[in-house]
């Protein structure tokens, strides 16, 4: 069997596989065939591979030394498909990144400096470029801290990561319809490409308050044809073509706060809702929130939102995000956020 060196890690609410690009063929057929092999995918459980099972459990970072002045490292974020045989390279994966800065400096690819070391990251999927600043005293990575984030049980060292370009990842715009409403099915979205690319919907309009479980929403298969047949539709509009096979743009439910945060959400990857929140989606969520008469405008009072603490409440607590403008609006926006990471484990995965 073929043996090829990982390290699995969790960053944010993620968890997945970090692998070096020189560990992997350049063809991107035969790339994406060894991921299938390696995560074991085409089986629900992923039973013949160390995925597991489960949208936030089956992912993988490629990483290699950079070539553009303004990066130490390149990150190539893949999703992959637990039941088919699908990797899909078309978004960023912010969770996942939480973890690459410790990643790349255990690798050597870039060197310390001080207690605190900033790696600088090129995110291949949306050619964005993101500064991770990592615990590294005496030269290593601490994993062990007081942070805590919803949706990860005990306390890890905290991981900054600036987000310095999110405006437009994938189509160029924040608005990619150039609308701010969009009506799709009789019901009116907001198409945000921040970060991510995201459909913002009003939970109301879809006959739910917004508050239900992902078990519930799941189990409303009437419901979630309805918000697949809307994110299908919102792609096209957003100039993403047929997005059938792939995970963007991401559906999110919007309703309004009622633990204290700014606005309440729930997020599908996009065909199953996510136990929390991931980090584009949270961040393209509070650009919705900073973007005159979007579909989240009606539950907030702008005036009141605090955009250094802009807090999103989802099923396992609350996500906060800050957002600073560097330069004119909305290209110059740069969005902050605190998440934790932590080495699971080092060796081979092997494979056929």
């Amino acid at each position: 069997m073929k043996k090829i060196p990982c390290t699995l890690m969790r960053g944010g609410t993620s968890k997945g596989v970090f692998l070096l690009a020189d560990s992997l063929p350049n063809n991107i057929k035969e790339r994406d065939e060894l991921i299938l092999a390696i995560m074991g995918s085409g089986h629900p459980l992923q039973i013949d591979g160390i995925g597991g099972g489960s949208p936030q459990t089956s992912k993988v970072a490629i990483i290699s030394q950079s070539t553009h002045p303004d990066a130490d490292v390149d990150y190539l974020f893949a999703q992959v498909a637990v039941t088919e045989r699908i990797v899909d390279t078309a978004p960023n994966c912010g969770n996942m990144l939480c973890a690459v800065g410790p990643f790349a400096i255990e690798q050597g690819l870039v060197s310390t400096s001080g207690d605190l070391t900033t790696v600088q990251i090129r995110n291949i999927n949306t050619d964005t470029f993101v500064h991770s600043t990592v615990q590294t005293p005496d030269g290593k990575v601490r994993y062990d801290g007081e942070t805590e984030i919803a949706g990860v049980p005990g306390r890890s060292a905290p991981i900054a990561l600036t987000f310095l370009n999110a405006c437009g990842s994938k189509t160029g715009k924040l608005l990619p319809t150039g609308n701010v409403i969009d009506t799709i099915d009789g019901i009116n979205v907001s198409c945000i490409d921040m970060a991510v690319p995201v459909v913002l919907i009003d939970a109301p309009q879809l006959n739910k308050t917004g508050y239900e479980t992902a078990a519930e929403l799941e189990a409303d298969k009437a419901f979630m044809q309805q918000v697949e047949s809307i994110r299908l539709q919102a792609g096209i509009a957003m100039g993403l073509g047929d997005v059938s096979k792939k995970v963007i743009p991401k559906p999110i439910l919007v309703s309004p706060s009622i633990n204290g945060g700014t606005i309440n959400v729930r997020y599908f990857m996009p065909h199953k809702c996510h136990g929390a929140l991931a980090v584009t989606g949270a961040i393209a969520i509070a650009m919705g929130v900073l973007l005159p008469d979007s579909i989240i405008q009606q539950y907030i009072d702008i005036k009141a939102v605090d955009t250094k603490n802009i807090s999103i409440e989802h099923l396992s607590g609350k996500f906060e995000v800050s957002l600073t403008q560097k330069g004119n609006f909305p290209e110059g926006v740069q969005a902050s956020i605190i998440r934790t990471a932590r080495k699971l484990l080092v060796g081979d995965v092997f494979v056929p």
